[in-house]
């Protein structure tokens, strides 16, 4: 009887030979060739169907991945992708699965066209920071994210993605705007030359960042935000978590870029929070920074004569195309009456209020100076302007490239914080100073 074994093997041998032979002729005659018996047309034609109810074991077993293990995308002597071909719309099994420490998440608001600028900021984040950590990714749009959008940022992240639509109501105008007088003062402000000031979307987009981009459904995930903008570079690796840092040092927010806003996009913009703080003085920190927004001493800026201004507030502001912050902030109750105290006006619509003066006032007012944090060692481009570190020790480590493309073949090689123009300087003097210790280990790669 045990003699009989060796038949075995034989059996199945020449069984994948007649499967083979019979799949390969059905499959080159288009399935031309059908058995009239359906049990052999099963079992050698099967269904997707039919094929996981007799083989159900298939799908349980265990995925393996690990450093040493990679996916292979397209096999050796498989057809080459050409420029009309794609890859299955199921895409390789990568593991997505979050190696940082915190409650946190990357945000772009992003259109579907912008694609290009989208990769470029992911590509340049992942490589210098979040490949090593994994932290999801949200879209924001306020039209549905197309299939190649979707496709292309998968394959760019490392960690998970999500794509999320807008609310109509968290994007348009609020009732009570005066469309017709909105639109003349859209032309008028053209006429005169304001930054964005014909733009209508520009309006809505600086509107939903000032006070909708946290409520919406997916954000109230997370504790941290990394906002992140189509077509900007990061010039050196983090080398740290930044949202790590921020939590280990009970901070709230951190920014690179301190700057002057343009006055005439917001006239009325200081007049409202002087009546904010007239009406709500019981909101307004006791640690407050706000005369980092209001001193004027030239001293600080190398004599640098500051930009006229009509208010008392000195249009310094924090960069908001880059910001790390924690969502519960603009969640609270005293950021939201602020908010509301200056949308009430109108001042998002028949002006120009930016997001980035919005956000600074509310927190220069609403937080603790010392809860703000200067990342000084991230670098990073957004035209016109570049931050990088000055250390050249921390140069070199942190493989920083402190040169780039900006406007009308400028090509800015100096931080824009170590020029006069800067609002730096008065942070340092105003804000929470200027520290000379560092916030968490540094990791270098070897």
């Amino acid at each position: 009887m045990h003699n009989r074994y060796y038949l075995i093997p034989i059996l199945v041998c020449l069984w994948g030979v007649y499967y083979s032979i019979i799949t390969h002729y059905i499959s080159s005659n288009n399935h031309a060739y059908m058995f009239h018996n359906e049990d052999l047309n099963e079992i050698f034609n099967p269904t997707k169907a039919s094929w996981n109810i007799s083989f159900p074991w298939i799908d349980r077993l265990p995925r393996f991945s690990g450093p040493n293990i990679k996916t292979v995308l397209q096999k050796k002597g498989s057809h080459k992708l050409s420029s009309n071909s794609y890859l299955p719309n199921d895409f390789p099994f990568r593991e997505r699965s979050q190696i940082g420490q915190e409650n946190a998440t990357m945000v772009m608001l992003v259109r579907n066209r912008e694609l290009r600028g989208a990769l470029q900021s992911m590509r340049s984040l992942e490589d210098r920071f979040n490949r090593n950590y994994r932290y999801p990714w949200v879209f924001l749009n306020d039209e549905p994210f197309d299939t190649d959008f979707i496709e292309q940022t998968t394959l760019m992240a490392s960690g998970k993605t999500y794509y999320e639509l807008i609310p109509s109501e968290d994007w348009q105008p609020p009732s009570f705007i005066d469309m017709d007088l909105m639109e003349k003062k859209l032309m008028k402000a053209h006429e005169d030359g304001v930054i964005y000031g014909g733009s209508w979307s520009y309006r809505n987009m600086c509107h939903f960042n000032s006070g909708f981009f946290y409520k919406q459904k997916r954000l109230l995930d997370y504790e941290w935000y990394f906002r992140v903008e189509p077509d900007v570079k990061y010039m050196c690796d983090f080398q740290y978590d930044p949202f790590t840092v921020l939590r280990e040092n009970n901070k709230i927010y951190g920014f690179v870029l301190t700057i002057h806003d343009y006055e005439n996009t917001m006239p009325s913009l200081w007049p409202t929070v002087e009546n904010f703080m007239k009406d709500h003085k019981d909101l307004i920190h006791p640690n407050n920074s706000i005369d980092f927004i209001t001193s004027n001493e030239t001293s600080l800026n190398y004599d640098f004569e500051l930009p006229e201004s009509n208010t008392s507030y000195n249009l310094c502001h924090f960069w908001s195309n880059f910001e790390i912050g924690n969502l519960d902030f603009f969640r609270s109750e005293a950021y939201e009456t602020y908010f509301k105290y200056l949308d009430k006006t109108g001042g998002f619509f028949y002006e120009r209020w930016g997001d980035a003066p919005v956000h600074s006032i509310g927190l220069n007012l609403l937080a603790d100076k010392n809860r703000i944090h200067h990342f000084e060692d991230i670098g990073y481009f957004h035209v016109p302007y570049l931050a990088c570190p000055t250390s050249i020790d921390v140069l070199a480590s942190k493989r920083c490239v402190c040169k780039t493309k900006g406007l009308e073949n400028h090509d800015p090689e100096t931080p824009h914080d170590i020029q006069p123009f800067s609002c730096l300087s008065r942070w340092w003097r105003y804000g929470s100073g200027k520290t000379f210790l560092n916030d968490i280990d540094y990791t270098f790669n070897n």
